[in-house]
């Protein structure tokens, strides 16, 4: 089981029966995006860790869910909106 705890806030958001609005609406909290930063920092300089490199890949992963995500709520509005 996954023990990141980005994994947790993701799901959290999609359980708690969000609209369209709010999925296109939503960002990571605060917190996730100073690490995100941190750790693209840290692979900048070369300093990174095997172990930050893996979490910056989860990372990137729940961005590219969350793209598509915002994405196809914004198809189903614009369709509705027809």
């Amino acid at each position: 089981m996954a023990t990141n705890p980005t994994y947790f806030e993701i799901i959290d958001f999609i359980f708690e029966n969000r609209n369209l609005e709010q999925i296109i609406e939503f960002h990571p909290s605060d917190a996730t995006q100073r690490r995100v930063e941190e750790l693209i920092a840290k692979e900048r300089e070369g300093t990174i860790t095997e172990q930050e490199h893996l979490e910056l890949e989860d990372y990137m992963q729940f961005d590219h869910i969350m793209t598509l995500m915002k994405a196809r709520a914004a198809q189903v509005l614009t369709a509705r909106a027809s």
